[in-house]
Formats: C-alpha cells, sequence, structure tokens
C-alpha cells in the first residue's frame, strides 16, 4: 500500500489465540503405498471456525489485498523482576523476530480461508505481514478488494 491512503475495508476481523504457522506436509510409505497428510489440517479448520462468521456472500474472485497482523504473548524473560515484575525492561522489543517466520504465519491464515473467503489465494496481489508483541494474544486480519483501492 503507498502512502497514508483511507482505505475501506471490505472485511475484518480478529481472532484470539496464540498464532499458528504452517507447517509443512508430511510423506510417509506403508509398504508399497506411499501417502501424504496435513498436519496443519486441524489448526486451519479451527481457525476457519472462528472467522466464518465474517465470511462473505460468496467467495472474492478478483485481486485483493490481505493484511495480517500476529500478536504474540512476550516472554517471561522481557519483564523486570521483584516488585517490578509488572513492567517491561527497558530493552525488551516491540516486534516479535524470532519463530515463527511471518511467510509460514502468514500461508497458514491464506490458506485457512481458500475457498471460503477466496477462490483460491493466487489472488492475494498485495499482501501485508507484521509480528508484534501484545498482552493479548491474537491474529487481526483485513482483506481489501484491489479494485476498491
Amino acid at each position: 500500500m503507498e502512502g497514508n491512503q483511507k482505505i475501506n475495508w471490505d472485511i475484518r476481523f480478529v481472532v484470539f489465540g496464540k498464532p499458528i504457522a504452517l507447517k509443512r506436509h508430511r510423506t510417509f510409505k506403508k509398504g508399497d503405498f506411499t501417502g501424504s497428510y496435513d498436519p496443519s489440517k486441524g489448526d486451519k479448520a479451527d481457525f476457519l471456525s472462528m472467522a466464518l462468521e465474517h465470511k462473505p456472500a460468496i467467495p472474492f474472485d478478483e485481486p485483493l489485498f490481505v493484511k495480517l497482523e500476529f500478536m504474540f504473548p512476550r516472554p517471561k524473560s522481557h519483564y523486570r523482576t521483584g516488585k517490578n515484575a509488572h513492567l517491561l525492561k527497558d530493552s525488551a522489543p516491540e516486534r516479535h523476530i524470532g519463530t515463527p517466520d511471518a511467510d509460514n504465519l502468514a500461508k497458514f491464515c491464506l490458506d485457512s480461508l481458500n475457498n471460503v473467503f477466496w477462490r483460491d489465494d493466487s489472488i492475494v496481489c498485495e499482501l501485508s505481514v507484521s509480528k508484534k508483541y501484545d498482552k493479548v494474544p491474537r491474529i487481526a486480519v483485513q482483506v481489501v478488494r484491489i479494485s476498491k483501492l
């Protein structure tokens, strides 16, 4: 997104809970049979169930801009000790720079919403992803049709 444009979001919602990254598909072999499974299948279904009340009447089928904000709980090491244990250290970062990776978090969300919010995540032409710390872990999702920008 360029500049400080005012955006009329088509969809905005929040899913509470610690953000989850997409796990790689697993392949297995049993005798002559080779199969694969998606270890994120259950997590994606849970995420989608919490987002369903915000789905569009029909899945989008046009270029989209999606903004994803992942808020993580702070580790105990970010806080002071003793009577000031409720206060952050001066050195506590604002941005989350550890794992999971931003691209795996985004892929989890985009895949979870496939065929319900949009026909396929390939129509997401612009993507903004951020990882930060906050007291309440959550994922904020915002979607806008690029034709409305």
